[in-house]
């Protein structure tokens, strides 16, 4: 039987192993680039705004009349609120004053049948003839 084995030479020398490195710069340079790109734009957007002084003005004179506005509003539903408690009380009153006066007018009716009903009594009284 012919077993076949693998010849490995054995030397005393450790073998010589060569890296090689590859050294570019290109993604700096990318980076860099978008670096720079990135800083123009953010100077641009804060140094163009799109406001100039006169639409600040235009704005804050807008808010302050919306303001206005809500205010006078706020004070005319007020206003509403309490010219109807004051037309409910003026009623409430009216109906007080008028069962006040049918109360007077019912009394001074019931005093008058009874005025009215005594001298009826006294005009129907029979007094007796004086004796000559």
């Amino acid at each position: 039987m012919s077993d076949q084995y693998e010849r490995t030479t054995v030397t005393g020398e450790p073998a010589q192993v060569v890296i090689r490195e590859r050294s570019s710069s290109a993604g700096w340079w990318v980076a860099a680039l978008v670096a720079v790109i990135a800083l123009v734009g953010v100077v641009f957007y804060m140094s163009n705004s799109g406001t100039t002084p006169n639409e600040l003005e235009a704005a804050r004179e807008q808010g302050a009349a919306e303001a206005n506005l809500a205010t006078a509003t706020q004070n005319a539903q007020q206003a509403a609120t309490t010219a109807a408690q004051s037309a409910q009380n003026a009623a409430a009153n009216a109906a007080s004053a008028t069962e006040s006066a049918a109360s007077a007018a019912a009394a001074r009716t019931d005093q008058a049948i009874d005025n009215a009903a005594q001298a009826a009594d006294n005009a129907v009284t029979i007094e007796p003839e004086p004796k000559n």
